[in-house]
């Protein structure tokens, strides 16, 4: 589809020579951009934002998050660095960015419309000339864009490189890979730390609540405006594999091969009420503000950090807790009879959550949990999960781990029974693994080797070399 005036590719001017991320027409392996150029916004110029400065409001000129009169001043330090970093990725991400106007309103399940709105993304490979190559990566909770490259706030690799790049099993070399931020996240894709237009402020509470299906629907516009009309392949995991399975119900027509891991076609109510206890953590912190922490210029950090410490433990094992930590101290030789992380357990945690709140805004963590939490695929039809793959002719590979509990093995036979009530083509792995949850993001050979092979055969049905 192409540009129009009110749908605006915003791209940084200058790139570095190397590690950048690519547009579908330059073709290289994108590694991460490493600086921020200027981009372009209708007529407006946005310029480069200074590491750990404040992006600046188009419609007020005021600061995002500046404090308000008598709001508390805090010391910036290497973590606050690293947390107005990530703020201005909201608004200014290093990565391409599509800009929806006026004319292209996003339609929510709220029952309201989100215009303007923008999609931050990363492509990496190249589109080959009759577009079949291309292969949509969805991400999971604290996930963004950034699923190949250089991550622009914590430096650290992206956090697919295990299965996407030249000769992997999604293979940067044959495939067009676009991995987006979703709508509600916090890394250049419209979320609540972003700013709303009609205030010049961060929109906070006052965005709508989103759903699984609204961020397929705002990836489908992205893949118009990429001008593809039929995805190779949707692959993703977790709240990633939700998404995969939302996109084989609302386009079916648009998705060749699916390939969703440890996930279900509904969330469960104990994992609601995993969620709930985040968010609860959250709001109870006194610098979540009720959800004005940015325009008081305060942070709700140990509340996000309980929550992800929480979170954390369901995305791992028993056994892979024994094994990494068992009751081990850390860095001491008895306990110390205090309330200090004695155990090298409590340490990790502690940890996970500090480095959580340096890269992820609380109030994306309310709407991202949120849309989990409401993501039930069969509940439009009829309760009946079989009915809302009927006459589909994508073909799908489920994948479940022997460890995962917060979508233990039965979420994905449930998935898989349905497809075939539904006479689709439809393939399973249950993969033995003591990795618990995350065992989809780290290296699992079995897991590579299964990726190849149904992608390679996807690719080989349509015709990409």
């Amino acid at each position: 589809m192409p540009d129009s005036d009110n749908v605006h590719v915003l791209r940084p001017a200058a790139r570095p020579t190397t590690g950048e991320a690519t547009s579908p027409a330059q073709g290289s392996q994108a590694q991460g951009p490493q600086t921020q150029g200027s981009q372009t916004q209708g007529s407006q110029t946005l310029g480069p934002q200074p590491q750990g400065q404040q992006p600046t409001s188009p419609a007020s000129g005021k600061a995002t998050g500046e404090p308000v009169a008598g709001a508390e001043t805090r010391p910036v330090g290497p973590s606050r660095t690293y947390e107005a970093l990530a703020r201005a990725q909201a608004d200014f991400p290093q990565s391409e960015l599509v800009h929806f106007g006026a004319d292209k309103p996003l339609t929510l399940d709220a029952g309201v419309t989100l215009s303007p709105f923008q999609i931050a993304y990363q492509t990496y490979g190249k589109l080959n000339a009759d577009k079949s190559n291309a292969i949509l990566i969805c991400h999971a909770l604290s996930g963004d864009q950034h699923a190949a490259n250089v991550h622009p706030v914590t430096g650290k690799t992206g956090w697919w490189e295990t299965l996407i790049g030249p000769g992997k099993p999604i293979d940067t070399n044959r495939f067009f890979v676009i991995a987006s931020n979703v709508l509600g996240g916090c890394l250049g894709t419209t979320g609540p730390s972003s700013i709303n237009p009609k205030t010049g402020f961060p929109y906070g509470l006052d965005l709508p609540v989103v759903t699984i299906r609204d961020m397929v629907r705002a990836q489908a516009m992205l893949i118009d405006h990429l001008g593809i009309d039929r995805l190779l392949a949707v692959v993703g995991g977790s709240m990633g594999g939700m998404q995969v399975l939302q996109w084989a119900v609302s386009y079916p027509e648009r998705v060749f091969a699916a390939m969703p891991m440890a996930a279900a076609a509904r969330h469960s109510a104990q994992n609601i009420a995993f969620h709930e206890v985040g968010r609860q953590a959250v709001m109870a912190d006194p610098d979540w503000r009720g959800g004005r922490y940015l325009l008081e210029g305060t942070s709700p950090r140990s509340g996000l950090a309980v929550a992800r410490m929480a979170a954390h433990i369901t995305y791992m094992s028993d056994s892979s807790l024994h094994r990494k930590f068992g009751r081990r101290l850390q860095d001491r030789d008895g306990r110390t009879f205090s309330f200090d992380a004695d155990f090298q357990v409590e340490s990790y945690l502690r940890h996970q959550g500090e480095a959580f709140v340096d890269r992820f805004d609380a109030n994306s963590y309310l709407y991202v949990t949120r849309a989990m939490d409401y993501f039930d695929l069969a509940a439009d039809y009829g309760g009946v999960l079989a009915n809302a793959f009927k006459d589909t002719r994508t073909r799908f590979c489920l994948v479940s781990f022997t460890s995962d509990w917060l979508f233990p093995t039965a979420d994905s036979r449930a998935v898989v029974h349905a497809l075939n009530a539904a006479g689709a083509s439809v393939s399973f792995a249950e993969i033995e693994s003591d990795k618990g949850h995350d065992a989809f993001l780290l290296d699992e050979p079995e897991l590579t080797a299964i990726t190849r092979g149904f992608l390679d055969s996807a690719a080989r049905a349509v015709g990409v070399a």
